[in-house]
């Protein structure tokens, strides 16, 4: 009986369990499902909510285009040109009934009169504008306006007599009628005219870069005949397209004038160079100026400046100094010196009592003034022609230090004198002069030794 209420409880207990196990497992997949049903909601939200918004991005943008249409179509250039053929057209239909009811009312056969001028006003119309557009001479515009003007004009006429031919008005009703009807005929070819006019103006106005740009290529070829014909050559050499105009230019002017840079040649380089140079020489040899003449020297001065006649050129060559030129250009090795006569003795001055100087406003005549300066080189020495300077050794400048103050006492033994002396730097001097101090200094302790 223990047995069999121990095997019911156990029975009991595994069916506890079993209900426990399958309970756990139905809420483990209503959760799997929960999660999947959330899952898919969130996705339908995400996706509603971006189509939501897709949506206001394309109307968002449907009206951005919207507006720039309008901006494009709202332009003074478009309300310009479609009022002018808005108003043209008001004007054939203003002109055209009167004319075709004026020509029926004498004759129905006269029926295609009202078009055939009408069409051909504005056929001639359209013609200027082709004119303009193809770049016709001018002759031919104003032959086309002449037209327009001699169709319009008839057209006018004709209206004007039948708006003050018209039945049951006053003659100042029937007279403003007829003024009208010829205004609006002339209205239509007067405004597309001057729309054209505009136009014309217009694009004449956009191509002044362009303009310039032919002005200057024709400047260009005018002024370096010698590039612009290598420069063709070379376009032509070359696959059509493949040699910009530049380019060819800038090879061209290489070939022609050795240089890289447009404009420069080698007069310009040297021009600039001698430029150059002078200013570098002025900037380093200022001019001293001249000390100040007072008194009785200055009035002696100024009347002898008067006295003296201007100094006229010579025809012979002044003495040349050749003490900075190339040896190899002269034919001696030591220039003779240069015996120049000695000046007259000027007679003694007489002491007279002048008068008071008054500034003369003349000027003075250049008198060349003799400068003690050697002349400068006109170019670089070559190393062929220069004397080669020898170099001494370490020990030759010490045995030439030792016979040079073999004599000298300790204070003049200095760097300096001895730089002098071996004509040599500063710094050699110095170690020499330690070298020789030192020699004297162990000398000196033998001796006493």
């Amino acid at each position: 009986m223990s047995e069999y209420r121990e095997e019911r409880r156990a029975d009991n207990a595994a069916e506890a369990e079993q209900r426990r196990i399958d309970a756990a497992a139905a809420e483990e997949r209503r959760l799997v499902r929960q999660r999947a049903d959330d899952e898919r909601a969130t996705r339908l939200r995400e996706q509603q909510a971006a189509e939501r918004a897709a949506a206001r991005h394309a109307r968002a943008d449907a009206r951005s285009a919207r507006k720039a249409a309008r901006g494009v179509a709202l332009t003074a250039g478009n309300v310009y040109r479609k009022g002018t053929l808005a108003l043209v057209t008001a004007s054939a239909l203003g002109s055209l009934p009167a004319q075709i009811l004026h020509f029926v009312h004498i004759s129905p056969m006269l029926l295609p009169l009202p078009f055939a001028i009408e069409g051909a006003a504005w056929v001639m119309a359209a013609g200027v504008a082709y004119a303009d557009e193809r770049g016709l001479p001018g002759w031919v515009r104003w032959l086309l306006r002449g037209l327009v003007g001699v169709a319009a004009g008839f057209a006018a006429s004709v209206n004007y007599s039948y708006g003050t031919g018209l039945d049951g008005l006053s003659p100042s009703d029937a007279a403003t009628a007829g003024i009208g009807l010829a205004a609006v005929t002339l209205l239509g070819p007067v405004l597309f005219e001057v729309r054209q006019w505009v136009s014309t103006l217009s694009a004449k106005a956009g191509e002044g870069d362009q303009r310039q740009q032919r002005r200057h290529d024709r400047r260009r070829r005018r002024h370096h005949k010698n590039v612009a014909k290598l420069a063709d050559r070379l376009m032509s050499a070359a696959p059509l397209g493949s040699l910009p105009t530049e380019d060819a230019w800038t090879r061209a002017w290489s070939i022609v004038h050795g240089t890289d840079e447009p404009g420069m040649t080698p007069q310009l380089h040297r021009y600039a160079v001698r430029s150059t140079t002078a200013l570098t020489d002025a900037m380093r040899e200022p001019t001293p100026a001249a000390p100040a003449r007072t008194g009785i020297a200055r009035r002696f001065t100024d009347w002898l400046m008067h006295r003296q006649p201007t100094p006229v050129a010579s025809s012979h060559k002044t003495p040349e100094i050749n003490v900075n030129r190339s040896m190899s250009d002269l034919e001696e090795s030591t220039p003779e010196p240069v015996t120049t006569a000695a000046p007259e003795a000027l007679p003694a001055p007489v002491v007279v009592d002048l008068p008071t100087p008054v500034e003369s406003t003349r000027a003075l005549a250049p008198v060349a003034a003799e400068s003690t300066r050697p002349r400068r080189a006109t170019g670089r020495v070559p190393d062929s022609a220069r004397t080669p300077r020898p170099k001494r050794t370490p020990d030759q400048l010490l045995s030439e230090a030792r016979k040079l103050t073999a004599d000298w006492s300790d204070g003049e033994l200095t760097a300096e004198s001895i730089r002098k002396g071996v004509r040599t730097s500063a710094e050699k001097a110095r170690g020499l002069r330690d070298t020789l101090r030192a020699e004297r200094a162990s000398g000196t302790e033998e001796s006493a030794a």
